[in-house]
């Protein structure tokens, strides 16, 4: 499944592009039950549509549009490179087709 470009960001770790996106809506364990965190996509740049693997990591956070309003913290650049190092440790290959590799990264 390719990522949808409209909306992601380009992003380089390691020499490498990638472009990762944060779903536009809350799902309905996001944004109204608080028992989902927030989960962004990321997919290496320039594979063809139909190919490659999506990573999914899911952070330790909810998203800032949940309705408990509770405190939220954002997602930054960094913390995205860190995600893409870490899946790439434990075996993620952009590259390769297959099904979805999932990462979770608790808070810190």
């Amino acid at each position: 499944m390719a990522l949808n470009r409209k909306g992601s960001r380009r992003i380089t770790v390691d020499g490498r592009e990638y472009r990762w996106r944060i779903r536009r809506q809350a799902s309905c364990g996001q944004g109204c039950c608080g028992e989902a965190p927030l989960t962004y996509a990321v997919e290496a740049a320039g594979t063809p549509r139909a190919a490659g693997t999506v990573l999914y990591v899911t952070t330790g956070h909810l998203r800032p549009d949940n309705v408990f309003c509770s405190e939220s913290v954002p997602v930054l650049p960094s913390q995205v490179a860190a995600g893409i190092r870490a899946a790439l440790a434990d075996g993620w290959r952009p590259a390769a087709s297959g099904s979805a590799f999932r990462l979770t990264q608790p808070e810190g």
